[in-house]
Protein backbone atom coordinates (compact mmCIF):
# COMPACT_ATOMS: atom_id res chain seq x y z
CA UNK A 1 0.00 0.00 0.00
CA UNK A 2 3.27 2.07 0.92
CA UNK A 3 4.55 1.70 -2.37
CA UNK A 4 1.43 2.29 -4.50
CA UNK A 5 0.87 5.91 -2.87
CA UNK A 6 4.54 6.43 -3.27
CA UNK A 7 3.93 5.72 -7.03
CA UNK A 8 1.39 8.32 -7.31
CA UNK A 9 3.40 11.10 -5.22
CA UNK A 10 6.31 11.32 -8.14
CA UNK A 11 3.62 10.44 -10.23
CA UNK A 12 1.95 13.84 -9.34
CA UNK A 13 5.03 15.84 -8.63
CA UNK A 14 5.85 15.26 -12.49
CA UNK A 15 2.51 15.92 -13.66
CA UNK A 16 2.35 19.22 -11.43
CA UNK A 17 5.25 20.82 -12.07
CA UNK A 18 4.67 19.86 -15.98
CA UNK A 19 1.10 21.69 -15.66
CA UNK A 20 2.65 24.73 -13.42
CA UNK A 21 5.26 25.34 -16.71
CA UNK A 22 2.49 25.09 -18.97
CA UNK A 23 0.35 27.32 -17.77
CA UNK A 24 3.29 29.85 -17.58
CA UNK A 25 4.13 29.11 -20.76
CA UNK A 26 0.24 30.12 -22.11
CA UNK A 27 -0.68 32.58 -19.82
CA UNK A 28 1.32 36.09 -21.82
CA UNK A 29 0.63 34.74 -24.88
CA UNK A 30 -3.51 34.30 -23.37
CA UNK A 31 -3.04 38.03 -22.33
CA UNK A 32 -2.63 39.53 -25.83
CA UNK A 33 -5.58 37.78 -26.80
CA UNK A 34 -7.55 39.43 -23.80
CA UNK A 35 -5.98 42.99 -24.48
CA UNK A 36 -6.30 43.24 -28.08
CA UNK A 37 -10.52 43.84 -27.31
CA UNK A 38 -9.58 46.91 -25.61
CA UNK A 39 -11.10 50.08 -26.84
CA UNK A 40 -8.57 51.39 -29.07
CA UNK A 41 -7.22 54.92 -29.22
CA UNK A 42 -5.89 57.46 -31.76
CA UNK A 43 -2.69 55.79 -32.24
CA UNK A 44 -4.41 52.65 -33.23
CA UNK A 45 -6.61 54.44 -35.33
CA UNK A 46 -3.88 56.33 -37.16
CA UNK A 47 -2.04 53.08 -37.46
CA UNK A 48 -4.80 51.28 -39.17
CA UNK A 49 -5.23 53.88 -41.49
CA UNK A 50 -1.98 55.09 -42.95
CA UNK A 51 0.40 52.73 -41.74
CA UNK A 52 -1.16 48.82 -41.23
CA UNK A 53 -1.11 48.30 -44.94
CA UNK A 54 2.74 48.95 -45.39
CA UNK A 55 3.03 46.87 -42.10
CA UNK A 56 1.70 43.91 -43.73
CA UNK A 57 2.80 43.99 -47.47
CA UNK A 58 6.61 44.70 -46.53
CA UNK A 59 6.30 41.57 -44.18
CA UNK A 60 4.45 39.48 -47.26
CA UNK A 61 7.42 40.32 -49.57
CA UNK A 62 10.13 39.62 -47.26
CA UNK A 63 8.91 35.97 -46.73
CA UNK A 64 7.84 34.98 -50.16
CA UNK A 65 11.03 36.23 -52.03
CA UNK A 66 13.37 34.72 -49.20
CA UNK A 67 11.15 31.67 -48.77
CA UNK A 68 11.30 31.16 -52.35
CA UNK A 69 15.16 31.86 -52.50
CA UNK A 70 15.95 29.80 -49.42
CA UNK A 71 14.66 26.76 -51.33
CA UNK A 72 16.49 27.10 -54.48
CA UNK A 73 19.91 27.39 -52.68
CA UNK A 74 18.96 25.03 -49.46
CA UNK A 75 17.57 22.29 -51.47
CA UNK A 76 20.02 22.42 -54.92
CA UNK A 77 22.83 22.41 -52.22
CA UNK A 78 21.11 19.47 -50.29
CA UNK A 79 21.08 17.74 -53.97
CA UNK A 80 24.50 18.24 -54.49
CA UNK A 81 26.23 17.45 -51.41
CA UNK A 82 24.11 14.33 -50.98
CA UNK A 83 24.37 12.72 -54.64
CA UNK A 84 27.69 13.77 -55.18
CA UNK A 85 31.33 13.82 -55.24
CA UNK A 86 33.46 16.71 -55.60
CA UNK A 87 36.45 18.47 -54.37
CA UNK A 88 36.08 19.57 -50.97
CA UNK A 89 32.93 18.21 -50.55
CA UNK A 90 33.38 17.19 -46.45
CA UNK A 91 34.50 20.19 -45.92
CA UNK A 92 31.40 22.27 -47.08
CA UNK A 93 28.82 19.28 -45.87
CA UNK A 94 28.60 21.14 -42.64
CA UNK A 95 30.55 24.67 -43.89
CA UNK A 96 27.66 25.28 -45.37
CA UNK A 97 25.43 25.28 -41.74
CA UNK A 98 28.11 28.29 -40.66
CA UNK A 99 25.98 30.68 -42.02
CA UNK A 100 23.66 30.01 -39.21
CA UNK A 101 26.73 31.50 -37.02
CA UNK A 102 26.21 35.19 -38.07
CA UNK A 103 23.16 36.76 -36.84
CA UNK A 104 21.09 38.36 -40.09
CA UNK A 105 21.75 41.52 -38.28
CA UNK A 106 25.23 41.18 -38.05
CA UNK A 107 25.52 40.46 -41.46
CA UNK A 108 23.04 43.73 -42.63
CA UNK A 109 25.57 46.10 -40.92
CA UNK A 110 28.66 43.95 -42.17
CA UNK A 111 27.62 44.08 -45.62
CA UNK A 112 26.24 47.70 -45.78
CA UNK A 113 29.98 48.76 -44.39
CA UNK A 114 31.27 46.65 -47.53
CA UNK A 115 29.32 47.87 -50.28
CA UNK A 116 29.12 51.81 -49.55
CA UNK A 117 31.07 54.46 -50.52
CA UNK A 118 33.79 54.12 -48.15
CA UNK A 119 33.85 50.39 -48.27
CA UNK A 120 36.58 47.77 -49.54
CA UNK A 121 34.44 47.08 -53.05
CA UNK A 122 33.89 50.53 -53.96
CA UNK A 123 37.27 51.72 -52.69
CA UNK A 124 39.02 49.13 -54.60
CA UNK A 125 37.46 49.82 -57.91
CA UNK A 126 38.15 53.33 -57.52
CA UNK A 127 41.55 53.68 -56.53
CA UNK A 128 42.33 50.53 -57.83
CA UNK A 129 40.78 49.93 -61.14
CA UNK A 130 39.64 53.70 -61.80
CA UNK A 131 35.74 52.74 -62.68
CA UNK A 132 33.09 54.85 -60.80
CA UNK A 133 29.98 53.26 -59.84
CA UNK A 134 26.61 54.52 -59.21
CA UNK A 135 25.50 53.77 -55.89
CA UNK A 136 22.16 52.34 -56.72
CA UNK A 137 23.98 49.29 -57.95
CA UNK A 138 25.43 48.77 -53.95
CA UNK A 139 22.80 49.83 -52.05
CA UNK A 140 22.02 47.01 -49.73
CA UNK A 141 19.66 49.26 -47.45
CA UNK A 142 16.13 48.11 -49.04
CA UNK A 143 13.90 45.55 -49.63
CA UNK A 144 15.95 43.76 -52.33
CA UNK A 145 18.70 44.17 -49.60
CA UNK A 146 16.89 42.57 -46.49
CA UNK A 147 16.16 39.64 -48.97
CA UNK A 148 19.69 39.20 -50.16
CA UNK A 149 20.45 39.24 -46.20
CA UNK A 150 18.12 36.67 -45.18
CA UNK A 151 18.32 34.60 -47.95
CA UNK A 152 22.45 34.32 -47.39
CA UNK A 153 21.84 33.85 -43.68
CA UNK A 154 18.75 31.72 -43.23
CA UNK A 155 18.83 29.05 -46.03
CA UNK A 156 20.95 26.38 -43.92
CA UNK A 157 17.43 25.69 -42.20
CA UNK A 158 16.45 24.68 -45.86
CA UNK A 159 19.68 22.61 -46.64
CA UNK A 160 19.84 20.60 -43.09
CA UNK A 161 16.55 19.37 -43.10
CA UNK A 162 16.66 18.47 -47.21
CA UNK A 163 19.85 16.96 -46.65
CA UNK A 164 19.15 15.08 -43.80
CA UNK A 165 16.09 13.74 -45.30
CA UNK A 166 17.83 12.68 -48.87
CA UNK A 167 20.94 11.23 -47.01
CA UNK A 168 18.50 8.69 -44.65
CA UNK A 169 16.07 7.66 -47.84
CA UNK A 170 16.43 4.58 -49.39
CA UNK A 171 18.20 4.49 -52.77
CA UNK A 172 15.62 2.66 -54.48
CA UNK A 173 13.98 5.51 -55.75
CA UNK A 174 17.32 7.43 -57.47
CA UNK A 175 18.81 4.16 -58.59
CA UNK A 176 15.57 2.77 -60.13
CA UNK A 177 15.04 6.10 -62.19
CA UNK A 178 18.50 6.28 -63.78
CA UNK A 179 17.96 2.83 -64.61
CA UNK A 180 14.65 4.21 -66.34
CA UNK A 181 17.06 6.49 -68.63
CA UNK A 182 16.09 9.54 -66.42
CA UNK A 183 18.90 11.97 -65.89
CA UNK A 184 20.34 13.99 -62.88
CA UNK A 185 17.81 17.14 -63.61
CA UNK A 186 14.80 14.97 -64.48
CA UNK A 187 15.29 12.91 -61.24
CA UNK A 188 16.03 15.98 -59.27
CA UNK A 189 12.44 17.30 -60.50
CA UNK A 190 10.38 14.49 -60.40
CA UNK A 191 11.46 12.16 -57.57
CA UNK A 192 13.85 14.39 -54.99
CA UNK A 193 11.46 17.34 -54.90
CA UNK A 194 8.15 15.55 -54.50
CA UNK A 195 9.53 12.88 -51.52
CA UNK A 196 11.36 16.25 -50.10
CA UNK A 197 8.53 18.05 -49.93
CA UNK A 198 7.52 17.70 -46.72
CA UNK A 199 11.26 18.46 -45.46
CA UNK A 200 11.63 21.54 -48.00
CA UNK A 201 8.36 22.97 -46.39
CA UNK A 202 9.69 22.73 -42.73
CA UNK A 203 12.73 24.38 -43.40
CA UNK A 204 11.13 27.02 -45.22
CA UNK A 205 9.04 27.50 -42.61
CA UNK A 206 11.50 27.96 -40.17
CA UNK A 207 13.06 30.76 -42.41
CA UNK A 208 9.90 32.33 -42.74
CA UNK A 209 9.49 32.35 -39.13
CA UNK A 210 13.02 33.74 -38.20
CA UNK A 211 12.04 36.49 -41.05
CA UNK A 212 9.08 37.44 -38.66
CA UNK A 213 11.12 37.70 -35.67
CA UNK A 214 13.42 40.00 -37.31
CA UNK A 215 14.10 43.46 -35.80
CA UNK A 216 17.75 43.85 -36.46
CA UNK A 217 17.73 44.27 -39.84
CA UNK A 218 14.33 45.82 -40.95
CA UNK A 219 15.50 48.68 -38.38
CA UNK A 220 19.15 49.15 -39.94
CA UNK A 221 17.26 49.20 -43.38
CA UNK A 222 14.99 51.33 -42.51
CA UNK A 223 11.98 49.14 -43.84
CA UNK A 224 8.49 49.14 -41.64
CA UNK A 225 7.39 45.55 -40.59
CA UNK A 226 5.47 44.46 -37.74
CA UNK A 227 8.64 43.96 -35.53
CA UNK A 228 9.58 47.82 -36.29
CA UNK A 229 5.76 48.57 -35.34
CA UNK A 230 5.64 46.89 -32.55
CA UNK A 231 9.24 48.38 -31.04
CA UNK A 232 8.09 51.98 -32.08
CA UNK A 233 4.66 51.99 -30.73
CA UNK A 234 5.84 50.68 -27.67
CA UNK A 235 9.11 52.54 -26.66
CA UNK A 236 8.49 55.69 -29.05
CA UNK A 237 4.74 56.36 -28.17
CA UNK A 238 4.76 54.30 -24.80
CA UNK A 239 1.31 52.98 -26.19
CA UNK A 240 0.94 49.31 -24.85
CA UNK A 241 -2.55 48.45 -25.87
CA UNK A 242 -1.53 49.96 -29.51
CA UNK A 243 1.14 47.58 -29.73
CA UNK A 244 -0.72 44.21 -28.11
CA UNK A 245 -2.95 45.13 -31.22
CA UNK A 246 -0.16 44.58 -33.38
CA UNK A 247 1.58 41.60 -31.79
CA UNK A 248 -2.25 39.87 -32.00
CA UNK A 249 -2.20 40.37 -36.44
CA UNK A 250 0.86 39.58 -36.44
CA UNK A 251 0.35 36.22 -34.37
CA UNK A 252 -2.75 35.77 -36.59
CA UNK A 253 -0.45 36.05 -39.76
CA UNK A 254 2.01 33.36 -37.84
CA UNK A 255 -0.98 30.91 -37.12
CA UNK A 256 -2.05 31.38 -41.08
CA UNK A 257 1.02 30.64 -42.26
CA UNK A 258 1.61 27.52 -39.68
CA UNK A 259 -1.75 26.31 -41.27
CA UNK A 260 -0.78 26.27 -44.54
CA UNK A 261 2.56 24.83 -44.02
CA UNK A 262 0.26 22.08 -42.70
CA UNK A 263 -1.56 22.15 -46.12
CA UNK A 264 1.21 22.12 -48.22
CA UNK A 265 3.27 18.99 -46.24
CA UNK A 266 -0.11 17.35 -47.49
CA UNK A 267 -0.83 13.76 -45.93
CA UNK A 268 1.98 11.87 -48.44
CA UNK A 269 4.42 10.39 -46.24
CA UNK A 270 7.35 8.09 -48.03
CA UNK A 271 9.20 5.22 -46.27
CA UNK A 272 11.22 2.44 -46.53
CA UNK A 273 9.71 -0.87 -48.12
CA UNK A 274 11.83 -2.81 -46.56
CA UNK A 275 13.60 -2.94 -43.14
CA UNK A 276 16.81 -2.81 -44.78
CA UNK A 277 17.86 0.73 -46.91
CA UNK A 278 21.02 1.69 -48.53
CA UNK A 279 22.55 4.67 -48.62
CA UNK A 280 22.73 6.90 -51.61
CA UNK A 281 26.25 6.29 -54.13
CA UNK A 282 27.52 9.67 -54.78
CA UNK A 283 27.98 10.37 -58.03
CA UNK A 284 31.92 11.40 -58.87
CA UNK A 285 32.28 15.13 -60.43
CA UNK A 286 35.17 15.41 -62.61
CA UNK A 287 36.64 18.06 -64.98
CA UNK A 288 34.43 21.31 -65.51
CA UNK A 289 31.21 19.83 -63.70
CA UNK A 290 33.26 18.94 -60.45
CA UNK A 291 34.61 22.83 -60.69
CA UNK A 292 31.30 24.43 -60.77
CA UNK A 293 29.97 22.09 -58.10
CA UNK A 294 32.80 23.43 -56.01
CA UNK A 295 32.49 26.89 -57.13
CA UNK A 296 28.65 26.83 -56.50
CA UNK A 297 29.51 25.70 -52.66
CA UNK A 298 32.29 28.43 -52.54
CA UNK A 299 30.44 31.39 -53.54
CA UNK A 300 27.52 30.62 -51.71
CA UNK A 301 29.62 29.56 -48.73
CA UNK A 302 32.18 32.68 -49.41
CA UNK A 303 28.93 34.84 -49.25
CA UNK A 304 26.79 33.59 -46.39
CA UNK A 305 30.25 33.15 -43.81
CA UNK A 306 33.72 34.16 -45.18
CA UNK A 307 33.42 37.40 -46.91
CA UNK A 308 31.05 39.45 -43.50
CA UNK A 309 33.83 37.30 -41.12
CA UNK A 310 36.97 38.58 -42.97
CA UNK A 311 35.45 42.08 -43.06
CA UNK A 312 34.69 41.78 -39.04
CA UNK A 313 38.22 39.97 -38.47
CA UNK A 314 39.50 43.83 -40.30
CA UNK A 315 37.04 46.14 -38.36
CA UNK A 316 38.51 44.15 -35.19
CA UNK A 317 42.08 45.18 -36.53
CA UNK A 318 41.07 48.61 -36.74
CA UNK A 319 39.27 49.48 -33.18
CA UNK A 320 40.25 46.26 -30.53
CA UNK A 321 42.30 49.03 -28.83
CA UNK A 322 39.43 51.13 -27.73
CA UNK A 323 37.26 48.06 -27.54
CA UNK A 324 38.81 45.91 -25.39
CA UNK A 325 38.55 47.27 -22.26
CA UNK A 326 36.82 46.38 -18.79
CA UNK A 327 33.34 47.42 -20.74
CA UNK A 328 33.74 44.43 -23.04
CA UNK A 329 34.33 42.32 -20.20
CA UNK A 330 31.09 43.27 -18.64
CA UNK A 331 29.60 42.44 -21.80
CA UNK A 332 30.65 39.26 -22.19
CA UNK A 333 29.59 38.90 -18.30
CA UNK A 334 26.40 39.37 -18.57
CA UNK A 335 25.86 37.82 -22.09
CA UNK A 336 27.36 35.10 -20.65
CA UNK A 337 25.53 34.90 -17.36
CA UNK A 338 22.08 34.92 -18.73
CA UNK A 339 22.50 32.44 -21.17
CA UNK A 340 23.87 30.09 -18.72
CA UNK A 341 21.60 30.79 -16.49
CA UNK A 342 18.84 30.74 -19.15
CA UNK A 343 19.59 27.82 -20.63
CA UNK A 344 19.65 26.00 -17.47
CA UNK A 345 16.01 26.67 -16.51
CA UNK A 346 14.94 25.79 -19.84
CA UNK A 347 16.70 22.19 -19.97
CA UNK A 348 15.63 21.14 -16.47
CA UNK A 349 11.87 22.31 -17.79
CA UNK A 350 12.13 20.74 -20.52
CA UNK A 351 13.35 17.54 -19.04
CA UNK A 352 10.80 17.83 -16.53
CA UNK A 353 7.80 17.72 -19.14
CA UNK A 354 9.11 15.39 -21.49
CA UNK A 355 9.60 13.21 -18.39
CA UNK A 356 6.21 13.26 -17.71
CA UNK A 357 4.78 12.95 -20.83
CA UNK A 358 6.98 9.84 -21.31
CA UNK A 359 5.59 7.80 -17.80
CA UNK A 360 1.90 9.48 -18.69
CA UNK A 361 0.91 8.45 -22.39
CA UNK A 362 -2.39 10.62 -22.61
CA UNK A 363 -4.34 13.64 -24.47
CA UNK A 364 -3.03 15.45 -21.71
CA UNK A 365 0.86 14.84 -22.33
CA UNK A 366 0.19 15.25 -26.11
CA UNK A 367 -1.29 18.50 -25.76
CA UNK A 368 1.63 19.60 -23.60
CA UNK A 369 4.28 18.40 -25.78
CA UNK A 370 2.46 20.29 -28.40
CA UNK A 371 2.42 23.93 -26.29
CA UNK A 372 5.67 23.87 -25.74
CA UNK A 373 6.50 24.67 -29.29
CA UNK A 374 4.29 27.55 -29.36
CA UNK A 375 7.02 30.15 -28.11
CA UNK A 376 9.26 29.68 -30.86
CA UNK A 377 6.60 29.90 -33.60
CA UNK A 378 5.63 33.23 -31.57
CA UNK A 379 8.20 36.53 -32.94
CA UNK A 380 10.51 38.09 -30.21
CA UNK A 381 8.50 41.21 -30.22
CA UNK A 382 5.14 39.74 -29.72
CA UNK A 383 6.54 37.33 -26.77
CA UNK A 384 7.94 40.60 -25.23
CA UNK A 385 4.92 42.27 -25.02
CA UNK A 386 2.70 39.14 -23.82
CA UNK A 387 5.47 39.22 -21.04
CA UNK A 388 5.28 43.01 -20.09
CA UNK A 389 1.54 43.22 -19.87
CA UNK A 390 1.67 39.68 -17.67
CA UNK A 391 4.36 41.02 -15.10
CA UNK A 392 3.18 44.32 -14.85
CA UNK A 393 -0.21 43.07 -14.23
CA UNK A 394 1.62 40.36 -11.35
CA UNK A 395 3.36 43.29 -10.08
CA UNK A 396 -0.15 45.48 -9.36
CA UNK A 397 -1.58 41.80 -7.53
CA UNK A 398 1.81 41.84 -5.71
CA UNK A 399 1.98 45.32 -4.51
CA UNK A 400 0.63 45.09 -0.83
CA UNK A 401 3.34 42.40 -0.75
CA UNK A 402 6.07 44.91 -1.66
CA UNK A 403 5.19 47.55 0.29
CA UNK A 404 4.94 45.20 3.71
CA UNK A 405 9.01 44.11 2.58
CA UNK A 406 9.47 47.70 1.85
CA UNK A 407 7.36 50.61 2.52
CA UNK A 408 8.96 52.87 -0.21
CA UNK A 409 8.95 50.29 -2.88
CA UNK A 410 8.00 50.52 -6.44
CA UNK A 411 5.03 49.47 -8.03
CA UNK A 412 7.22 47.72 -10.53
CA UNK A 413 9.44 45.38 -9.18
CA UNK A 414 9.80 42.19 -11.64
CA UNK A 415 8.93 44.16 -14.40
CA UNK A 416 11.94 46.23 -14.12
CA UNK A 417 13.99 42.65 -13.20
CA UNK A 418 16.22 40.28 -14.98
CA UNK A 419 13.39 37.67 -13.81
CA UNK A 420 11.15 39.49 -17.14
CA UNK A 421 13.89 38.64 -19.53
CA UNK A 422 15.04 35.32 -18.50
CA UNK A 423 10.98 34.08 -18.02
CA UNK A 424 10.91 35.34 -21.73
CA UNK A 425 14.01 33.68 -23.51
CA UNK A 426 12.31 30.25 -21.44
CA UNK A 427 9.16 30.62 -23.62
CA UNK A 428 10.90 31.38 -26.74
CA UNK A 429 13.72 29.01 -26.68
CA UNK A 430 11.81 26.04 -24.61
CA UNK A 431 11.05 24.40 -28.00
CA UNK A 432 14.59 23.64 -28.48
CA UNK A 433 15.64 22.38 -25.58
CA UNK A 434 12.16 20.05 -25.32
CA UNK A 435 12.97 18.63 -28.72
CA UNK A 436 16.31 17.58 -27.50
CA UNK A 437 15.40 16.08 -24.46
CA UNK A 438 12.38 14.26 -26.08
CA UNK A 439 15.18 13.09 -29.26
CA UNK A 440 17.46 11.84 -26.16
CA UNK A 441 13.98 9.89 -24.41
CA UNK A 442 13.36 8.37 -27.74
CA UNK A 443 16.91 7.22 -28.09
CA UNK A 444 17.48 5.29 -24.75
CA UNK A 445 13.46 3.53 -24.81
CA UNK A 446 12.37 2.64 -21.72
CA UNK A 447 13.69 -0.88 -21.77
CA UNK A 448 15.73 0.27 -18.90
CA UNK A 449 13.11 2.52 -16.89
CA UNK A 450 10.80 -0.58 -17.05
CA UNK A 451 13.18 -2.71 -15.65
CA UNK A 452 14.19 -0.36 -12.82
CA UNK A 453 10.60 0.47 -12.18
CA UNK A 454 10.22 -3.94 -12.15
CA UNK A 455 12.97 -3.82 -9.40
CA UNK A 456 10.65 -1.44 -6.95
CA UNK A 457 12.28 2.10 -7.47
CA UNK A 458 10.36 4.92 -7.98
CA UNK A 459 9.59 6.95 -10.78
CA UNK A 460 12.05 9.67 -9.22
CA UNK A 461 14.62 7.61 -8.21
CA UNK A 462 14.68 5.60 -11.62
CA UNK A 463 15.09 9.27 -13.52
CA UNK A 464 17.99 10.32 -11.52
CA UNK A 465 19.47 6.80 -11.19
CA UNK A 466 18.90 5.26 -14.74
CA UNK A 467 17.29 7.93 -17.37
CA UNK A 468 19.82 11.03 -16.32
CA UNK A 469 22.83 8.73 -16.70
CA UNK A 470 21.28 8.16 -20.62
CA UNK A 471 20.21 11.45 -21.56
CA UNK A 472 23.28 13.43 -20.53
CA UNK A 473 24.21 13.79 -24.33
CA UNK A 474 20.75 14.83 -25.35
CA UNK A 475 20.86 17.25 -22.19
CA UNK A 476 24.20 18.47 -23.72
CA UNK A 477 23.02 19.39 -26.90
CA UNK A 478 19.91 20.56 -25.94
CA UNK A 479 21.68 23.01 -23.79
CA UNK A 480 24.23 24.04 -26.26
CA UNK A 481 21.39 24.97 -29.18
CA UNK A 482 19.45 27.03 -26.42
CA UNK A 483 22.90 28.91 -25.44
CA UNK A 484 23.53 29.78 -28.72
CA UNK A 485 20.28 31.23 -29.43
CA UNK A 486 19.64 33.31 -26.42
CA UNK A 487 23.34 34.55 -26.94
CA UNK A 488 22.46 35.71 -30.33
CA UNK A 489 18.76 36.84 -29.19
CA UNK A 490 18.08 40.50 -29.80
CA UNK A 491 14.20 42.02 -29.83
CA UNK A 492 13.59 40.17 -26.47
CA UNK A 493 16.44 41.48 -25.34
CA UNK A 494 16.05 44.68 -26.82
CA UNK A 495 12.46 45.39 -25.24
CA UNK A 496 12.76 43.50 -21.83
CA UNK A 497 16.47 44.20 -20.63
CA UNK A 498 16.71 46.06 -17.09
CA UNK A 499 17.75 49.65 -17.60
CA UNK A 500 21.50 49.99 -18.31
CA UNK A 501 21.64 46.30 -18.89
CA UNK A 502 23.67 45.50 -22.30
CA UNK A 503 24.83 42.07 -24.23
CA UNK A 504 27.03 41.65 -26.93
CA UNK A 505 23.81 41.31 -29.50
CA UNK A 506 22.21 44.63 -28.24
CA UNK A 507 25.56 46.64 -27.88
CA UNK A 508 26.84 45.20 -31.52
CA UNK A 509 22.85 46.95 -33.23
CA UNK A 510 23.64 49.78 -31.05
CA UNK A 511 27.38 50.57 -32.16
CA UNK A 512 25.68 49.69 -35.84
CA UNK A 513 22.52 51.75 -35.45
CA UNK A 514 24.78 54.98 -34.33
CA UNK A 515 27.06 54.20 -37.44
CA UNK A 516 29.77 52.76 -35.24
CA UNK A 517 29.92 50.02 -37.26
CA UNK A 518 33.33 49.27 -37.14
CA UNK A 519 33.43 49.19 -33.23
CA UNK A 520 30.34 46.45 -33.36
CA UNK A 521 33.58 44.42 -34.95
CA UNK A 522 34.66 42.39 -31.44
CA UNK A 523 31.38 41.88 -30.15
CA UNK A 524 30.31 40.51 -32.84
CA UNK A 525 32.64 37.88 -33.46
CA UNK A 526 32.37 36.72 -30.12
CA UNK A 527 28.83 35.59 -31.01
CA UNK A 528 30.00 34.42 -33.97
CA UNK A 529 32.72 32.47 -32.82
CA UNK A 530 30.97 30.85 -30.38
CA UNK A 531 28.17 29.96 -32.29
CA UNK A 532 30.30 28.61 -35.24
CA UNK A 533 32.23 26.11 -32.66
CA UNK A 534 28.87 24.80 -31.86
CA UNK A 535 27.69 24.22 -35.42
CA UNK A 536 30.75 22.58 -35.45
CA UNK A 537 30.44 20.28 -32.55
CA UNK A 538 26.73 19.63 -33.98
CA UNK A 539 27.66 18.98 -37.32
CA UNK A 540 31.46 17.69 -37.77
CA UNK A 541 31.82 15.06 -34.26
CA UNK A 542 28.00 14.53 -34.22
CA UNK A 543 28.92 12.81 -37.40
CA UNK A 544 31.50 10.63 -36.44
CA UNK A 545 29.08 9.67 -33.83
CA UNK A 546 26.54 8.20 -35.97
Amino acid sequence: MLTIRHLKLNLNIWAVLSFIFILLVILPNLNIVLNVFNEPNENWNHIKEYLLKDYLVNSVILITFTGFFTIIIGTSLAWMISIYDFPLRAFFKWGLVLPLAIPPYIAAYTYQGLLNYTGVIQTFLRNSLNISVQQKYFDVMSPEGAIFIFTMFLFPYVYIITKSFLEKQSAALIENARVLGRNSFEIFLYVVLPVSRAAIVGGVSLVILEVLNDYGVVKYFGIPTFSTAIFKTWFAMGDLDSAVKLSAILMCLVFSLLMLEKFLRGRKKFSYTTAKYSPISRIKLEGIKGKLAFGYCLMIFSLGFLIPTLQLVHWAFLTYQSILSIRLLGLILNSLLVALFSSSVIVIIAIIIANNCRINENLLSKIYSKVTVIGYSIPGAVIAIGVIVFFVNFDKQLFWFYKMLNPNSSKLVLSTSIVMLIFAYTIRFLAIGYNSIEAGFEKIGTKFHEASRTLGMSVTRTFFKVDLQMLKPAILGGFLLVFVDILKELPLTLILRPFNFNTLATKSFEYANDEMIHEAAISSLIIILISAISIYYFYKVGDKED
